[in-house]
């Protein structure tokens, strides 16, 4: 096990000088491992698990790091529903990738801006259905900017702050003018105001309505709150998580499509999965 830790520690290039702190790590590793290689063995799961980036990370120290979001069980806020009266039958799976309005995976690295990621997600969507473009957008500039609410950069925040900032400040920078460095750090004014994108409005999904939210990213993707402290999800590599999760919502994502199984089996509204674009790079999930 020692030797496969090496070669773990190798391929991601962590280091180590304190014997007792990788010792530490080893030992984390190889509980996790234990738990994958169960996971994995139970015929009855959809879903796969990997010995991935965070293998030797508790837990605990995973959601510190990275599930952020700032809010509640649903928004409080009230507002219209755009697609409340459409009367036309939603397409049987959408996937958003495929249709060209989603960027490549990203990664907050050990920044808590999971919100940040989840918004610009959205917007780069909506942006590319208005303008036929689709443009990586600045997480940085939220995470350094939009600090007068509920967003705190790297401590964490919410969507519905974020795309409150986007509208205020008449749009958002590209990433590649305003680039990621997981950081919190200064407003740079000069690139803020070097718009590349930018949104007249912004509205909940209503509270507790699966087949809301189904029409709703059914014409776009859609940013969501989810409930991501589970070991399995830290290690999730494919298939459908089938997991138990709570309503304790901690971690901001976008949905971009959905879909029903290789079986045709449907949930009652309609859909076997939702297919959620996460921030946790390319060799998650």
């Amino acid at each position: 096990m020692y030797g496969r830790y090496e070669q773990w520690l190798a391929h991601y290039g962590r280091v180590y000088n304190d014997i007792n702190k990788k010792e530490k790590r080893f030992k984390i590793f190889k509980e996790n491992v234990a738990f994958i290689e169960s996971s994995n063995s139970d015929a009855n799961k959809s879903h796969k698990l990997s010995v991935n980036q965070f293998a030797d990370l508790t837990n605990e120290e995973l959601k510190s790091a990275r599930n952020r979001f700032k809010g509640h069980e649903y928004s409080t806020r009230t507002s219209s529903f755009k697609y409340e009266n459409v009367t036309t039958a939603v397409p049987a799976s959408m996937d958003w990738r495929k249709k060209g309005a989603v960027t490549p995976n990203k990664d907050q690295g050990r920044c808590g801006c999971c919100w940040a990621f989840s918004a610009v997600a959205a917007t780069e969507g909506t942006a590319q259905l208005t303008t036929g473009k689709l443009i990586s957008l600045s997480e940085q500039e939220l995470v350094d900017c939009d600090t007068g609410g509920e967003d705190k950069g790297c401590e964490g925040g919410s969507m519905d702050d974020a795309f409150q900032f986007i509208q205020q400040n008449h749009g958002i920078s590209a990433e590649g003018s305003y680039p990621y460095n997981g950081t919190d750090g200064t407003c740079n004014t000069k690139e803020e105001g070097n718009i590349a994108a930018m949104i007249s409005g912004f509205e909940d999904v209503p509270a507790n309505s699966e087949n809301a939210l189904l029409i709703a990213v059914a014409h776009q993707p859609v940013s969501v709150a989810i409930d991501a402290s589970g070991s399995d999800f830290q290690f999730y590599s494919s298939g459908v998580f089938t997991e138990t999760c709570g309503t304790i919502l901690d971690h901001g994502v976008t949905a971009v499509g959905y879909g029903v199984s290789d079986d045709g089996t449907k949930s009652w509204f309609g859909i076997a999965y939702w297919l959620a674009k996460n921030s946790w790079g390319i060799e998650w999930g």
